[in-house]
């Protein structure tokens, strides 16, 4: 890593949701690894402790925190304790989401539709609410959201996950245009067939579903979880200063076509 990258995001303190593994964890400890202090952030049991004990035992500054994203109370407290922790709060990655079954509509269980809109949208919605005065008062910085390439296309057997993801995208939008002229810049990820544990479990965890997934990107194989942080911390950089409501798909090429 050269100096420059190493000292980008230095004095910067970082908020990552979904980040006990997967894009999550790969994007905290690279926010860590370029000079920010990161509040890693999701449920108890889902690895965030494991996340932070990664960024301290390569000399950075972590603190994890409990919290469910579809709990407004959770997402404020969160937020308050990264202040009272690190000073100030500069960058938010909103990545906390969960898979829909491949179910159409017509049987999908309302159940599973209410709690696919409560965590991958809602719980973005949560985040941003509070986010916003925080970032003001440190004068700007960045969010960006994780959307999905089920957020920029139809996909079978997907609806209630692509309309979380399609809203996502909507809100971010519009977010991004209220939010400008305070310094704030909000942007989106969109993710395609990542090698995440997510990925294991829409796959079945077999090599036929493994090799039905593969087969669907041009680029002839799944992405790694450090690609897409990549695309996150260049969003949240001064390289993306003039970035500003957009959505970044880096999907292998799955959805050109």
């Amino acid at each position: 890593m050269s100096e420059s990258a190493a000292q980008r995001f230095t004095d910067k303190v970082a908020f990552v949701t979904g980040a006990g593994t997967g894009i999550g964890r790969a994007t905290a400890l690279a926010f860590a690894a370029e000079g920010a202090r990161v509040a890693v952030a999701g449920p108890a049991d889902s690895g965030i402790t494991e996340t932070a004990d990664l960024i301290t035992a390569g000399g950075g500054q972590a603190l994890a925190l409990t919290l469910d994203v579809t709990v407004e109370a959770d997402v404020q407290a969160a937020l308050q304790q990264t202040v009272q922790t690190f000073g100030r709060l500069d960058l938010a990655f909103n990545n906390a989401g969960v898979e829909q079954s491949r179910t159409p509509l017509a049987e999908l269980p309302t159940t599973d539709w209410t709690r696919l809109i409560a965590v991958d949208l809602t719980g973005v919605y949560h985040c941003m609410k509070h986010q916003i005065p925080l970032l003001k008062a440190a004068g700007g910085g960045s969010i960006v959201n994780t959307s999905s390439g089920a957020g920029v296309i139809g996909i079978p057997g997907q609806a209630a996950y692509a309309a979380a993801k399609w809203g996502v995208i909507g809100m971010s939008k519009s977010v991004a245009l209220e939010v400008v002229t305070d310094g704030i810049r909000v942007n989106v990820v969109a993710p395609g067939m990542i090698d995440t544990p997510m990925m294991g479990r829409v796959s079945g965890g077999t090599d036929e579903g493994y090799a039905h997934i593969v087969s669907q990107e041009p680029i002839g194989r799944m992405g790694r979880p450090e690609e897409i942080a990549s695309a996150v911390l260049w969003l949240s950089s001064d390289l993306g200063a003039f970035t500003v409501g957009h959505t970044l798909v880096v999907d292998g090429g799955q959805t050109v076509g």
